[in-house]
């Protein structure tokens, strides 16, 4: 028998993520640049006041940010380091160049949205993350997976598909991994923003439409079986999205967890 709720009208029933049925749906999503500063993060920010859950990181071996010169960038480590730590850091060296060149700024952004840059390399799939409840967009990311992978540029991309490779696909989990090439400044970081909610918005309700046909709990497996009519679907959802974006280049593959 159906459950109902007080007015006495069907209620929307629950999958194994945490989700209703119909329209609420969310797809999961990942971003990722170098350092997990700037268009990450600007993405990570976009998607989560969208209601996606989402999560982001950095590809490279450690986090580095413009300094005095080009030779002095400043260096820190990944999953150790708060961008409030970073912040307050910069802020004392030289308040006045770290505010005009805009990294003040990214990093009060970055303060609110989660606490630290996380390494793609160091993340263990499908591992609850318990302790990221504060993060903006983590509602829905409890367990650790994602539906879509957004790298932002080539580089990034490369080394997730290198990175995924070579873990062998523990889980048998499809992933779609997507790069828009944004270039890293603060101007072009806001526009790959909207771009990337944008195309979010065209994929979810693609998935929404999909779900629907095979049943949520199929769907919700994650399951190649479960996903294959959604990931059949999204090549020409990118194709649409790119006309909409010309000057935001995009490579598409579907990878594993």
């Amino acid at each position: 028998m159906a459950a109902v709720d007080s007015a006495g009208a069907p209620a929307a029933s629950s999958t194994q993520d945490g989700q209703k049925d119909g329209t609420e749906y969310k797809l999961k999503f990942c971003t990722v640049c170098a350092s997990n500063q700037n268009r990450s993060m600007e993405g990570h920010l976009r998607l989560s006041e969208a209601n996606f859950p989402v999560i982001s990181f950095g590809t490279g071996s450690l986090v580095r940010l413009p300094g005095p010169t080009i030779s002095q960038p400043n260096v820190y480590k990944f999953n150790e380091t708060s961008y409030d730590s970073i912040y307050r850091e910069l802020e004392a060296k030289d308040p006045r160049l770290y505010r005009a060149n805009g990294l003040l700024n990214m990093l009060g952004r970055n303060r609110v949205v989660k606490w630290g840059p996380e390494r793609w390399q160091d993340w263990q799939v499908g591992m609850p993350r318990i302790k990221h409840e504060k993060d903006k967009g983590s509602e829905g990311m409890e367990g650790g997976i994602a539906d879509i992978v957004i790298t932002c540029e080539e580089r990034c991309w490369d080394a997730v598909i290198d990175d995924l490779l070579s873990r062998g696909s523990p889980l048998n989990r499809p992933v779609h991994v997507i790069n828009i090439d944004i270039k890293d400044n603060h101007e072009e970081a806001a526009v790959g923003g909207k771009a990337i909610v944008d195309l979010a918005n065209s994929l979810n309700k693609v998935a929404v439409e999909e779900r629907n046909k095979v049943g949520a709990a199929t769907f919700d497996s994650g399951s190649a079986a479960g996903r294959s009519s959604f990931d059949e679907r999204v090549p020409d959802v990118l194709a649409e999205w790119q006309e909409r974006w010309p000057n935001l280049p995009s490579t598409w593959t579907l990878a594993w967890f």
